[in-house]
């Protein structure tokens, strides 16, 4: 492809240019362009242009065709490439920007001067903040005051807006990092006003030069050095392994641009030689700035420690309070002076955890002290210091009150000055709270503080908080401050008093009780002497755990109501099926004009106060159906057609998606007016039933008065248009048929007249007998029915029209007539017919069947005439209706006004695509799986009603038999199952529907009415449609993405449309794709081909002599020369993957999207037509104000389109749909906390190209990416909101496994962001409200779900030592205590139900669905063991969030989108939930069973079932739901089969290059990987959770026979021994199979026997020489199976010393027999069951029940008994 220095000019334009371009021809003005015609790419055009007298460059022959960006490009050394991309992206901007302006412009063609000032301001607003942060002065030389702007100002504006693009769309990696684009940008900012200025340079005399210029300098002698520095970096973090500490991510060079010290180290032109770039030797380089991430649970401490403060200091209060006896309430308890002054003690608290604060800050963040930062050091020191102070102060103070109050007796008036003493410390100390208060009342004081950059205010809050350059002025206006903070004073209120009466209260008499007794008998040798304190502890152990995590339990009970009055007020589900839309579908075509139609504007009337107003009454109006202007519509009004266009052309979209039928198509569309009829014609469905209705009120009125009857018809308006339409057409179609200038013609028309006539003088009831009307309808039918079939036989058609005729005669008028009456009144045919035959005989013809207007036109009639039924369920197809449902709902909420198209913001769409599916091959479809299912049948049996509308559309576009699919037919049969999958096929369709739709309204808005009516006539919606009886006639067959409406454009639209939208797909490895004649590369081709608007940008790797080049490349398919074009190629600094995959996938290809917005989307997401209908509403938003600030991210809704593939499925999407929709809608207001989850949100494109792109991207901090870019919008003072009426369509994992993989990825992820920097900043610099709500919403929910898998530990650990203590013997008889168990236990249950996962969905499907359906679906639910699966996902959660935190480890895991129908072996499930859950499990369950065995408590049945059935729930379901959720989980033969395999794969001894799926010993050593990389904390933290397994053996042994009841510590250090003797028998057994069971198999038996033999011997020694029974053999394994998989443990956290040793081998042999045998456990219950008849069809069905109550043969899918017909 040539590069883009375009040609000079010839003397005349060349329209043959050969330069490929993007979207405009701007190198070409004369080419024949759509886009081309509008005055304000012109104007944009010529301003770039107007180079004027500047100097030009040195090193460059100057053409005149060059303009400003080559002139930049040349001085500074940017890649032309870059320059004509960013040229292009200028362009585009400026003539956008300039189409929206309010008034237009007087002069169209020339640039206008506001449009530029608005957009520099925008692009460079980060850079003026950076420059007044750092205290240096800003680069722009343009005075901001409102005076008339020359055209040298202009075209300096333009110079450093360009500049700035040129510099961001070359910077590679370095845009992740904008204060160091915005230090690039400082400098050259300053040459380029030296050149504009004319300087001289002082060394040569000579006007000055960029200090970088030449081919590539700017890439090579900028970007690369300090994209070498991260490089270097990531090198050292060794694949992220290595501690954050150690290395510097992109934060971290980042911020080190926020202090003055980057002038004078770096300088400019960039030294190379700063200790910034010195990576190798350690001692002189930058160490971390800003952060230090450190792995630790103190963290959340660290972040969120107001959070803390407060939880600890009301835990001690109320314990306090609660302590004095006989008081109920706490304010009773206060009356007492004693207990104030304890409670004055919350403050030495208060001081202590400061001090922990503290020191926790000196040692995470010491790595950040330097020379240069050596204040940091200061204030470290100094915080420490104070803290101490505080400390001795308090205790000082509160010593003194009560050595007082004790001397004197009583609270004397001197203790009470103490008192007083203490008060005023503490109000000292209380100071800054009570500051942070008033400013948290006022919050645009606090804003003005933080955001102006004074030194005096760096002065007073450095003590505070470290200088940062983000997190500033975070603070909302008043009214959100109130809202949320109402919320959260209500939320806390609850949590309290429940916390104080039924959590602490109780505690306090089982407390003393146990503190008080003397006589413990305790079963074993007790250390602590005669104390009771431990047992103490351990009871309050899980009543603490849960008073620290209880509080999310509240938050989401109460965010459930709060989201759904939120909802409520925003007029969520009033529409939720058909009967509500046929009540409101005569508003809806005027709520389509009124949200989806531009009005004329008038000037500046928008958005005054008047205006909102009238807006609000309006769509009151429209609501309620109030008002006359919105009842009725004319069937010719304008708006009528426009309304049909749209709405037909969605119904069209649903026919091309294949899930309405042809059928459904003609009851849906609103058809043009022709025949006609005086009325709207509406759809059918909502006719249905109505003509039969009106027919029966003639009956029952017979005698009553036109005006009577007529009035009774009106009340309902469908029914008025269905009599109507039905007269209409019955005499066009009677008029038709009979031959013109017949006697039977003029007959008819007679009979027409008369009955107008008599309609018209109002006594048409006088003049006809309506009981002949039930007659003349039967008669009717009879005829449509004829001519509606394929086979027309006129001779019936002729006696039905007779039979007709006599009724109309004879019956139908009151008055007899005679012959001649009836000859006279022309009723009768005057002269003997031709021919001499019957009337009608001769003059009926009937239509070809090529007028297919006609025959459609028929069976519409038909519908009419017959149905009775009230048709609420068209369309058949779920999906369908829900569609129709939202989206008409939608139009009836509060929608910002829609501007024309060419007013509307431009915005882009961008999707990362790496590997995945693009469309499945015909391979794909067919082959099949070990039950004999193929992809394409289960699709046909999961989506049958859509299977069989496909079918329909090939049959009608030409298809004869199915065998065609295979052939003729493959690409539409492989491009409909991938639109039913998760490929990227689906995606593209999905976002090519914004194009589609602008395409739609950009004719709309410009069409005359003219255009709209002869549209509105012209169109057939569907080519030719099969007739009622399946006959099919030719037409035009439906192309893809070319629907009837394009057949009207005027061919500007396609030019209005492409300037408004582009689609990026960023293929990251498409080029070597291509390279590879893979067939993913074809597929992309195809996919571009067939949309116009996409794009696609990958990464080519170019290889050269000396290494590799990286390219950042742009391709689209050029129409006219039939090939793909590449536009644009950008060289990279280096490899683009440095950080996390997608964030740095998503960033190369961000500089070619286009426009004020861009959209993220994934590859799992779905669009639909009538929602990209709204998008130029749901952009407008961006000129609303929310709060304080206007939106930087709009939220979007997400409709999870997986729910219907398993009962898995639909748990999943359930809990998704209730976070998307309830849990945002209420983060967003009132909490005012909304992030960024995820796509499909839409970002303000030039907010964040200026602030660092649209997520981070630093190595597995970054691990969840989406997240850190709404982390990063709030604390750069974005703002995020959250919009329902428009929604977009998201795939989920639909098999467990996969479902784990991702819940296991997001775990991860929020472990590493309690480390990340981000939280710390939001923790500390959001106020104490949105804090709470930021905590509880993002890592605090993962938290909280720890704390309950922790609580449940608590519990069973502290009953089991009790049991074995014997303190729980001693206490048996207090029934105060027991009380107090029961309490800790209804809260854990409570917990453990889950309840808090449920509620939200309950409530949002009240909401949207309504209330008893949300209950029936809740039941089905808990039918379907949805708690087993969310039980079972709430332990990979605390599994994966915890393991994070402690070790490290995260990683980024493909969990697959494919459809999950095949059965998971065994050892596969072992593999992935052996540590996670099964595991803990059985340690659960073995202390549920010793603890059975010897706890008084447990003796009663009852006692023991309530005590311990929620614990063994979670033991049921973590062992159970893999194998629940698993397709044939209980089929006896598969467990036969998956248990051989599981042994095969324990015993496999692979190589050293076995994987882990096929080797034990490779596996086990991989599932260690994350003990490797943690620090020290990590591994004696490890160790110390390890130990617990030795209390076992500790507790067991003195419950033996053996032990003889005595107490000696003697009896533990003797249960060693059978420890080492079972090892070294082990050891011996083993060695002697491994030497000799080969070749000397004697030896080996030999061993074996000799081995038996003793232990025989040994056990009738202890039979007979001591008190050994029988069933210690059985006791002691529980006891010593235990020791022995904690020594495993430790031994693994001791790897790298004792892999060197002989004890190694024993080591690896000993955990595979655990292994082994944990398998045995877990496979026993699944075997029990699966032998067990009728559990493997009851569990086929908990598992597809929806597909079941679908009538679908799931059951033969599963079982594989496919029919072969």
């Amino acid at each position: 492809m040539t590069h883009r220095h375009r040609p000079p000019p010839s003397p005349e334009p060349h329209p043959t240019t050969t330069t490929t371009y993007n979207i405009i021809p701007i190198h070409n003005l004369l080419a024949d362009h759509p886009s081309l015609r509008f005055p304000e790419v012109r104007a944009a055009t010529a301003a770039l242009r107007a180079v004027g007298d500047l100097r030009r460059p040195p090193f460059i022959p100057w053409q005149p065709h060059y303009d400003l960006l080559d002139w930049l490009g040349a001085f500074f050394g940017f890649q032309s490439h870059n320059v004509s991309n960013q040229r292009e992206h200028l362009v585009l901007h400026l003539s956008n920007a300039q189409m929206r302006l309010q008034p237009p412009p007087d002069i169209i063609d020339t640039l206008d001067h506001t449009v530029l000032r608005k957009f520099r301001r925008k692009l460079l607003s980060n850079y003026t903040r950076w420059c007044s942060f750092i205290g240096c002065k800003s680069n722009i030389w343009i005075s901001d005051s409102r005076r008339q702007i020359s055209d040298a100002d202009s075209r300096r504006e333009l110079l450093y807006v360009a500049l700035y693009l040129l510099i961001w769309g070359e910077s590679a990696n370095l845009r992740f990092m904008p204060e160091c684009i915005c230090y690039i940008f400082h400098h050259m900012a300053m040459e380029l006003n030296r050149i504009l200025e004319d300087y001289i340079d002082e060394n040569t005399g000579r006007p000055v030069l960029p200090s970088i210029s030449g081919e590539n300098a700017f890439l090579e002698r900028v970007v690369k050095p300090i994209y070498d520095t991260v490089k270097l970096e990531v090198e050292f973090s060794r694949n992220g392994t290595a501690p954050h500490a150690n290395w510097r991510n992109y934060d971290d060079i980042n911020e080190y641009f926020w202090d003055r010290r980057c002038f004078d180290k770096l300088k400019w032109p960039i030294d190379i030689g700063s200790n910034f770039f010195a990576t190798t030797s350690r001692g002189k380089r930058v160490g971390k700035t800003g952060f230090v991430e450190q792995r630790s649970f103190l963290n959340l401490f660290r972040s969120f420690d107001k959070l803390w403060i407060m939880l600890f200091m009301f835990l001690q209060a109320a314990i306090i309070v609660a302590w004095k006896d006989r008081k109920t309430y706490p304010w009773e308890a206060l009356e007492d002076r004693d207990v104030q002054v304890k409670a004055l003690s919350v403050f030495i608290t208060w001081s202590a955890l400061r001090l922990l604060q503290a020191v926790l800050d000196v040692v995470m963040q010491y790595k950040l002290v330097s020379r240069e930062t050596l204040w940091l050091g200061v204030r470290m020191v100094l915080k420490i210091v104070t803290s101490v102070a505080w400390i001795i102060i308090f205790l000082v103070f509160y010593t003194r009150m009560w050595s007082q109050r004790n001397n004197d007796g009583r609270w004397t008036s001197a203790a009470n000055k103490r008192v007083v003493n203490f008060l005023e410390v503490v109000f000292v100390f209380i100071l800054p709270e009570i500051l942070a208060l008033v400013l948290f009342i006022i919050p645009w004081v606090r804003n003005f503080l933080e955001n102006t950059n004074w030194r005096v205010f760096y002065i007073i809050t450095w003590w505070f908080q470290s200088k940062a350059f983000v997190g500033r002025g975070l603070r909302e206006g008043l009214v959100d401050n109130i809202k949320y903070s109402l919320f959260w004073i209500a939320v806390l209120a609850t949590k309290f008093t429940f916390s104080y009466f039924l959590q602490i209260k109780p505690m306090i008499q089982p407390t003393k009780a146990i503190l008080d007794l003397d006589d413990v008998e305790y079963e074993w040798h007790q250390f602590f002497g005669n104390s009771n304190r431990f047992a103490v502890g351990l009871l309050w152990l899980p009543v603490v755990l849960i008073y620290l995590m209880d509080l999310q339990i509240w938050y989401s009970i109460y965010s459930s109501f709060v989201g759904a009055g939120v909802g409520l007020l925003s007029h969520l589900g009033e529409i939720r099926n058909v009967q509500q839309l046929r009540l409101r579908f005569q508003f809806f075509a005027s709520a389509m004009q009124f949200n989806l139609m531009p009005e004329e504007q008038l000037l500046n009337t928008r958005g005054t106060l008047r205006s909102k107003f009238k807006d609000a009454l309006h769509r009151f109006q429209l609501r309620y159906g109030f008002g006359t202007p919105f009842k009725k519509l004319d069937s010719n009004q304008i708006e009528a057609h426009k309304f049909a266009l749209i709405w037909n052309e969605i119904i069209l979209t649903f026919r091309e998606e294949d899930i309405v039928s042809d059928r459904e198509v003609e009851l849906l569309e609103l058809p043009q007016n022709t025949w006609n009829v005086s009325v709207v014609r509406w759809p059918c469905f909502l006719l249905a039933n109505e003509l039969l209705l009106a027919l029966r009120q003639a009956k029952e009125l017979v005698d009553a008065p036109d005006k009577w009857l007529w009035s009774k018809i009106k009340k309902h308006e469908y029914r008025r248009c269905s009599v109507i339409e039905t007269y209409d057409s019955v005499r066009h179609l009677l008029l038709t048929i009979v031959q013109y200038n017949t006697q039977e013609h003029s007959i008819v028309t007679t009979i027409f007249q008369e009955i107008d006539n008599s309609i018209n003088i109002g006594k048409f009831t006088k003049t006809f007998n309506m009981y002949a009307l039930p007659k003349i309808h039967n008669h009717l039918i009879t005829l449509v029915g004829l001519l509606t079939k394929s086979k027309k036989d006129v001779n019936k058609v002729i006696n039905i029209l007779q039979a007709l005729y006599e009724v109309v005669i004879r019956d139908f008028f009151r008055e007899k007539r005679t012959m001649n009456e009836l000859k006279e009144d022309g009723l009768a045919p005057h002269r003997p017919l031709s021919g001499a035959g019957l009337l009608f005989e001769n003059a009926v013809e009937l239509p070809g069947s090529e007028n297919e207007n006609f025959y459609r036109q028929t069976r519409r009639l038909h519908t009419i005439l017959t149905s009775r039924d009230s048709m609420n369920n068209i369309p058949v197809n779920i999906e369908a209706r829900r569609r129709i449902a939202f989206f008409s709902n939608s139009l009836f909420m509060n929608i910002p006004h829609a501007p024309q198209v060419e007013k509307m913001m431009a915005f882009s769409v961008l999707t990362p695509y790496y590997n995945e599916e693009v469309v499945y091959s015909k391979e794909q479809l067919r082959t099949e799986n070990e039950d004999g299912i193929s992809v394409l049948y289960y699709l046909q049996t999961i989506y049958a009603d859509e299977w069989v509308n496909f079918l329909q559309r090939m049959k009608r576009e030409g298809m004869v038999s199915e065998d065609e699919l295979w052939t003729d037919k493959l690409r539409d049969l492989r491009l409909w199952a991938s639109y039913r999958g998760q490929t990227l096929a689906r995606t593209v369709r999905g976002m090519m529907y914004y194009y589609r739709a602008l395409k739609m309204l950009a004719f709309l808005d410009s069409a005359s009415e003219m255009d709209i009516r002869e549209g509105a006539r012209e169109l057939v919606p569907l080519g030719s449609i099969s007739s009622a009886d399946g006959s099919s006639r030719s037409g035009r067959s439906l192309q893809r993405a070319d629907s009837t409406m394009s057949t009207m454009f005027k061919g500007h639209e396609y030019g209005t449309a492409l300037m408004k939208y582009t689609y990026v797909v960023a293929c990251q490895i498409y080029g070597t794709q291509k390279a590879k004649k893979d067939p993913h590369a074809e597929e992309i081709l195809y996919l571009m081909k067939n949309n116009e608007a996409l794009r696609v940008a990958y990464v080519d790797e170019v290889a050269k002599r000396d290494g590799t080049d990286y390219y950042s490349v742009l391709v689209k398919y050029d129409q006219e020369l039939e090939k793909e074009v590449e536009i644009y190629r950008v060289k990279l600094p280096g490899p683009l993957k440095l950080g996390e995959g997608k964030p740095e996938n998503q960033n190369h290809a961000l500089i070619f999207t286009r426009g004020d917005a861009v959209q993220t989307i994934d590859m799992n997401q779905d669009n639909y037509f009538e929602e990209a209908l709204k998008m130029r509403n749901l952009l407008e938003e961006y000129k609303m104000k929310y709060g304080l600030r206007k939106p930087n991210i709009l939220g979007v809704r997400e409709n999870i389109f997986t729910g219907s593939v398993s009962s898995l499925a639909w748990f999943m999407s359930a809990q998704e749909t209730s976070f998307v929709t309830l849990g945002q809608r209420v983060l967003a207001n009132p909490l005012k906390i909304r992030l960024h989850y995820g796509h499909p949100d839409v970002f303000d494109r030039f907010w964040f190209l200026t602030r660092g792109g649209l997520s981070k991207a630093s190595r597995l901090i970054n691990l969840s990416e989406d997240i850190f870019a709404g982390f990063n919008c709030t604390l750069r003072g974005g703002n995020v909101t959250h919009h329902e009426y428009i929604q977009v369509g998201k795939g989920r994992d639909v098999g467990l496994n996969q479902v784990s993989m991702f819940e296991a990825k997001v775990a991860s992820g929020n472990g590493e962001q309690v480390l990340s920097r981000d939280v710390y900043r939001l923790g500390h610099r959001l106020d104490f409200f949105r804090m709470l709500s930021f905590f509880y919403t993002t890592v605090g929910f993962f938290f909280n779900t720890m704390m309950i898998s922790l609580t449940v530990y608590a519990f069973l650990w502290g009953r089991l030592y009790l049991a074995l203590s014997g303190v729980e013997n001693s206490v048996t008889g207090d029934a105060s205590t027991n009380r107090a168990l029961g309490t800790i236990l209804n809260q854990q249950f409570i917990v453990q139900l889950g309840i808090f996962t449920a509620l939200p969905m309950i409530v949002e499907n009240t909401l949207e669905l309504g209330f008893l359906s949300a209950i029936w679906d809740f039941i089905t639910m808990q039918l379907q063991l949805s708690s087993v699966f969310y039980t079972f996902s709430l332990g990979t959660r605390s599994h994966y969030f915890g393991r994070t935190i402690l070790h490290g480890g995260a990683k980024y895991r493909a969990t697959g989108r494919g459809f999950v129908v095949e059965h998971k072996k065994f050892a596969e499930n072992y593999r992935l939930y052996a540590r996670s859950h099964f595991i803990k499990a059985i340690e659960l369950g073995l202390i549920l069973t010793v603890y059975a065995g010897y706890s008084p408590v447990a003796k009663g049945t009852f006692t023991y079932i309530a005590l311990t059935i929620s614990s063994w729930f979670l033991v049921f379901s973590w062992i159970m739901a893999p194998f629940v959720f698993n397709p044939s989980g209980f089929d006896w033969l598969k467990t036969v089969y998956d248990y051989d395999d599981f042994m095969n794969w324990i015993g496999f001894r692979g190589g050293v290059f076995a994987k882990s799926e096929e080797s034990w010993e490779r596996w086990w050593y991989e599932e260690q990987d994350h003990l490797r990389n943690t620090g020290l904390f990590g591994k004696i933290f490890e160790i110390i959770l390890d130990l617990r397994f030795f209390f076992f053996q500790y507790g067991i042994v003195y419950q033996l026979g053996i032990a003889a009841g005595s107490k000696s510590f003697a009896v533990y250090i003797l249960s060693w021994i059978y420890v080492i003797v079972a090892l070294v028998l082990y050891t011996v057994v083993v060695y002697a199979r491994d030497k000799y069971s080969a070749r000397e198999h004697i030896y080996y038996r030999l061993v074996q026997f000799l081995v038996v033999a003793l232990g025989i011997l040994i056990l009738i020694a202890l039979l007979e020489f001591t008190e050994f029974k029988f069933l210690d053999i059985f006791t002691s394994l529980l006891a010593f199976l235990p020791t022995g998989w904690g020594f495993l443990l430790i031994a693994q956290v001791f790897r790298p010393v004792m892999e060197k040793t002989i004890i190694w081998g024993t080591v690896v042999s000993v955990a595979r027999t655990y292994d082994t045998m944990f398998g045995v456990i877990v496979l026993t219950p699944v075997a029990v069951l699966s032998w067990m008849p009728g559990f493997q069809s009851m569990q086929t069905r908990i598992l597809f029940n929806e597909a079941f109550s679908r009538g679908l043969r799931i059951f033969q899918i599963i079982v594989g008994k496919k029919s072969k017909a």
